[in-house]
């Protein structure tokens, strides 16, 4: 039997005519409350609603995750995921809103909390439920800020800690690609990366790499407190590409500027970058006779096709001005970059720009512009790259072989030059030798902590 036939019946025995709707009205409200009664947790952090008839209502539940040692004074570490929120954090540690807005109004460095990314570090010390008295906000594990309970507001100090470095030094052959023997070696991708951006005006590290070829590499890497984090600079590389060796260690000026420098004290860093993207291959070179894959007629290809996934990171391949940064016809999504000297690049397919780039915008070489799409007429992901000089189309590969470096250091400096690297590139002549690149006085770092 229902709980509508009780009801319904004693009233329909009485006046079945005159009470029926009554009765049935009586029913729904004693149904609806059997429905809606709340059932609570000792603690109060559980609220949820359980129906008695299969089906009508559906059952909702909404619960706090606290951690078992949360109240014990000991921190609780949460790291920031994709989709995560300033408000769901507090919430997943028993905090409120009033406590997140009382953290959010304390000072101007709070408002790094209204904008959180994926990583960061967030350390609550909640002593007792509904208190806290210190949140630690980690953009990095060496920069931050701590905020602490005083009274009734938050006071905030700057979190700065300094790595250890230690240098790493590292070889690799070349048996399929660079960045397959980056990974041979344990290279960390990262320092593959600014490999390639180093040796990037004098190879092209789509088409020149050949099996045989080797490298060598001395890097730092970044420890806290005996963990590794990170990488930092290359110190110096090596490269041999088809029996030609290039040679680069970094050189900080007297003046402060840094760059990468051959033995002889010239400058690593070309007018124009061989390629916009670090990695991927060519689908079509310049070609004045090429067929288009669309029209399927004799279309003169005036740019080289970097065949790469949507989203690649495309990078500006020299200094200059954007001229313009929106969309163009067949080329999509296109970004022109006027040069010094008459020289000018196009950027087209892109899917999007990067962050600042508009018409006007300066752009350094080597700066992130746009990301490989597919917009225009394009039959799949790629990025086409123009180079022009006094508007006339031109191959960049030939023409960038005629193309000096950007800057030789003064002779006024090539002793202190060769003081500081000296040993270093020694080095990379023969086997690797501990002694000699640690007596270098800019790299700080004793013999014993050289990694192999």
């Amino acid at each position: 039997m229902d709980l509508f036939s009780i009801p319904r019946r004693l009233i329909s025995d009485r006046d079945p005519r005159n009470h029926l709707l009554l009765g049935t009205s009586f029913a729904v409200v004693m149904m609806s409350t059997l429905l809606l009664a709340p059932e609570q947790s000792a603690h109060g952090d559980r609220i949820r609603t359980i129906s008695s008839a299969p089906n009508l209502l559906p059952v909702i539940e909404h619960t706090r995750v606290i951690p078992e040692n949360l109240f014990d004074g000991a921190w609780t570490d949460l790291e920031v995921q994709s989709g995560d929120n300033l408000s769901a954090l507090f919430i997943k540690v028993g905090l409120s809103a009033q406590d997140m807005y009382k953290v959010l109004n304390s000072s101007n460095e709070a408002k790094i909390l209204n904008t959180l990314y994926p990583g960061y570090q967030l350390s609550f010390q909640i002593p007792e439920p509904g208190k806290l008295t210190q949140l630690k906000v980690l953009k990095s594990p060496l920069d931050g800020y701590l905020f602490t309970l005083d009274q009734d507001n938050y006071t905030v100090e700057t979190i700065t800690r300094t790595a250890d470095i230690v240098p790493a030094f590292k070889e690799g052959n070349i048996v399929d690609s660079l960045f397959m023997a980056g990974q041979r070696a344990q290279i960390p991708a990262i320092a593959i990366m600014d490999m390639a951006d180093i040796f990037g005006g004098v190879i092209d590290f789509i088409l020149d790499p050949r099996a045989g070829d080797s490298f060598s590499i001395l890097y730092e890497e970044k420890y806290l407190d005996g963990k590794y984090i990170g990488n930092g600079d290359i110190i110096a590389a090596q490269f041999t590409n088809q029996g030609k060796q290039f040679t680069a260690v970094r050189y900080v000026s007297e003046e402060g500027k840094v760059g990468y420098f051959n033995a002889e004290g010239e400058s690593m860093r070309k007018a124009f970058l061989r390629t916009p993207l670090d990695v991927f291959r060519i689908s079509s070179n310049f070609n004045l006779q090429r067929k288009h894959p669309i029209l399927n007629t004799i279309r003169a290809h005036r740019g080289t096709d970097y065949a790469a996934p949507r989203g690649t990171p495309v990078r500006a391949t020299a200094d200059g001005v954007v001229t313009w940064a929106a969309r163009n016809g067949s080329f999509g999504k296109l970004i022109v970059i006027q040069h010094d000297g008459q020289f000018e690049t196009k950027y087209a397919h892109l899917n999007d720009y990067g962050e600042g780039i508009k018409k006007g915008a300066r752009v350094r070489q080597g700066e992130v512009i746009g990301f490989v799409g597919t917009t225009g007429s394009s039959t799949g992901p790629h990025l086409h790259y123009e180079f022009l000089v006094n508007g006339v189309h031109k191959d960049p590969r030939t023409m960038l072989e005629k193309m000096p470096e950007t800057f030789a250091l003064d002779d006024s400096e090539m002793p202190r030059f060769h003081a500081h690297t000296a040993d270093i590139l020694k080095s990379f002549k023969g086997h690797f030798d501990d002694s000699r690149i640690l007596s270098q006085a800019d790299t700080g770092i004793e013999p014993d902590n050289l990694q192999h």
